[in-house]
């Protein structure tokens, strides 16, 4: 396990199954854990009719989704929980789901689920996030990881916890989007990832976002 600090970031190298259960209890759990549906299995590469899709490799991380006990200890640790993909596991029933409006075309799923815990109604969110087309045109961001969200989704689910919300944990923390969009509300972050080539690319997203805060003072 490698441990790097980033700010009010803490990010760990190693598998969330073994570091989790070491961690103190968080304010929010929001993650985007393995759907299970081998989205890392070369997909995307095959799906652009356009334009050369870019190919994020043949990986095993996404071959199968996380054990039931992980989402019974994420529920544990924390107060608040937002997990994207809730409709893959088996969560108890809850009144708010988000629903994050891809304004997609071709194969990709028109819409994104996310499960919570929060007591409050449904709510959704439109974001195009539809291959080389995002909803901010002027300020694209570079997708490093076949399942990245993009940092204003992460907001926008962030906003959507109490206000006195200050940490937040990510078990499955990818390409660092979560850590991202924490620097940039001014919240404590604490992420975990297994893969080490997105735990590398997670701390430079989270290290540059950091610099930016710095330089404009946010």
């Amino acid at each position: 396990m490698e441990k790097v600090t980033i700010g009010n970031a803490e990010l760990y190298c190693g598998d969330c199954a073994v570091i989790l259960p070491q961690l103190d209890n968080v304010d929010l759990i929001l993650t985007d854990p393995p759907y299970g549906i081998n989205e890392a299995a070369g997909k995307n590469k095959s799906r652009s009719k356009a334009t050369t899709a870019k190919d994020y490799g043949n990986d095993l991380w996404d071959s199968r989704p996380p054990a039931g006990w992980i989402f019974e200890l994420i529920r544990e640790k924390s107060k608040n929980q937002i997990i994207f993909g809730g409709n893959y596991f088996a969560l108890p029933p809850t009144s708010c789901v988000l629903v994050w409006d891809k304004d997609n075309t071709g194969d990709f799923a028109d819409c994104e689920l996310a499960w919570t815990n929060l007591n409050k109604a449904v709510r959704i969110k439109k974001w195009r996030w539809n291959g080389m087309l995002q909803e901010n045109m002027k300020n694209k961001e570079v997708r490093e990881h076949p399942t990245q969200k993009p940092v204003p989704i992460m907001e926008w689910a962030i906003s959507q916890a109490p206000q006195e919300v200050e940490t937040i944990l990510d078990p499955f923390m990818g390409s660092g989007t979560t850590g991202v969009a924490c620097h940039k509300m001014g919240k404590r972050f604490i992420g975990i990832e297994r893969e080490r080539k997105y735990f590398d690319i997670a701390c430079r997203r989270i290290e540059d976002a950091q610099k930016q805060c710095d330089m404009f003072g946010t």
